[in-house]
């Protein structure tokens, strides 16, 4: 192995901060690993964004560049990907636990023979493997693995690791991307309102489940969550009911998040919910049961009634 590569996701020609987490995670195994570490940025007029990757320790950017990536096509980011890892002998390869990176992950394991480990929330240098710690069973246990294959491929939660600042001089090398036909095309990205924050991403979260009793008493979440900069999250219960839209959703079937900050507002603590938020530095609950099972991994908790404790809080901030 002679590098470690770093898929560096970028959406509508922004470079996501998993990426810049990733290239500090990378940084560290390589300097252990005697490695360099080599971040790859897929799209269409993304050359300008090389320079982001090398101010957190990038040593190389590969830039591969067409029309047809425009938007993200795991056919085309899939073969590109795989070249990129046999053209720079890489023997690991870290990509976020995002949407796309779950996605992309498998796929180019199954083109470089490699094996993959999901979810991942710590990796270190063990002698000369890598101790891969990963949450299982909706995150009742954690579990450490070991992978065998001659590539390895990651994929982190975000918000595991803070991205450190580590400039380098980074060379960048542009390719043309040799993609042919795709056989499916994306032709569209409806995307939410731009000065949303994404729960994944974000350091607070504010989410709201069925003890808000309705879309219409969600203005009090959003108030607080607009007074701390926190983003706005939901359960199932509220977004299978209507209440939210389902780009909020946190929980073992939406998405998996790991803010410093998480306030749970009415929400009983299904463990499909825990699944997607219990790696929260912070957790506060705020319910009227005593006895709900979100108080059990909270690090603080309100028991009384959101519809008075919510306000409170936002008018003492």
């Amino acid at each position: 192995m002679s590098s470690i590569l770093v898929f560096a996701e970028q959406r509508n020609g922004e470079i996501k901060k998993i990426a810049f987490e990733n290239i500090t995670i990378a940084k560290k195994i390589a300097t252990e690993l005697g490695a360099n570490v080599v971040a790859v940025l897929i799209g269409n007029s993304v050359s300008g964004l090389s320079g982001e990757l090398e101010k957190y320790g990038a040593e190389k950017v590969v830039v591969y560049q067409d029309a047809k990536l425009e938007n993200y096509s795991s056919e085309g980011y899939a073969k590109l990907m795989a070249e990129a890892i046999n053209d720079y002998q890489a023997g690991i390869v870290i990509m976020g636990a995002t949407a796309m990176g779950k996605d992309l992950a498998p796929r180019v394991a199954a083109k470089v023979n490699g094996a993959v480990a999901t979810d991942v929330v710590s990796v270190e240098v063990d002698g000369e493997e890598l101790r891969i710690v990963r949450p299982m069973y909706a995150g009742k246990v954690r579990t450490t693995v070991k992978l065998t294959s001659a590539i390895k491929i990651l994929t982190i939660r975000p918000n595991i690791y803070l991205p450190e600042e580590n400039s380098v001089s980074a060379s960048v090398e542009e390719k043309t991307a040799d993609i042919g036909d795709f056989k499916a095309i994306v032709k569209e990205i409806i995307a939410g309102a731009k000065d949303k924050l994404d729960v994944t991403e974000a350091d607070i979260i504010i989410s709201g489940g069925r003890g808000m009793k309705g879309p219409e008493n969600y203005h009090l979440i959003e108030s607080l969550a607009k007074k701390l900069g926190a983003a706005t999250g939901a359960s199932r219960a509220a977004v299978d009911a209507g209440w939210r839209p389902y780009d909020e959703q946190v929980g073992q079937t939406g998405k998996t998040v790991s803010p410093s900050l998480y306030i749970a507002v009415g929400i009983s603590g299904a463990i499909q919910h825990l699944a997607g938020m219990s790696s929260s530095k912070y957790i506060v609950a705020i319910n009227k049961d005593p006895d709900a099972p979100i108080f059990k991994v909270a690090d603080y908790g309100i028991v009384g009634d959101l519809f008075e404790v919510v306000p409170k809080m936002t008018e003492a901030l």
